[in-house]
């Protein structure tokens, strides 16, 4: 059993309820990130002007199968900002999204080493 240091979340949220506004937007969300980074974020959320009403990880379906990914993604560097698209195959989609960040950091740390930089 592979254990991935990101995985995959739906947050539910919503602004607090005020008197202009009884009933606020609820707000659906689905990123990548660690359990106690998620955590950490729930609990700054709930010290703000907002409700979390719920935190799921999404778990693949099948997860013994190689599947094609593409992901789209920006990121911002020392030049600006950039868009980027990348195939990645692999069982799950927090393997993908474990190898996108290995690959952004690896690309990194080549750039700060290199002699031009």
């Amino acid at each position: 059993m592979v254990t991935f240091r990101f995985h995959h979340h739906q947050v539910v949220g919503r602004a607090l309820p005020k008197e202009t506004d009884v009933h606020p937007k609820i707000y659906m969300m689905k990123l990548w990130a660690t359990n106690e980074v998620l955590l950490e974020k729930a609990k700054e959320g709930e010290e703000s002007n907002g409700q979390m009403l719920a935190i799921n990880e999404i778990f693949e379906k099948n997860p013994t199968k190689i599947k094609n990914y593409g992901i789209w993604l920006r990121y911002q560097s020392r030049t600006g900002y950039h868009n980027m698209y990348k195939e990645y195959q692999d069982t799950t989609l927090n393997g993908v999204v474990e190898q996108m960040y290995n690959e952004m950091v690896f690309r990194q740390g080549q750039a700060s080493m290199h002699p031009d930089h």
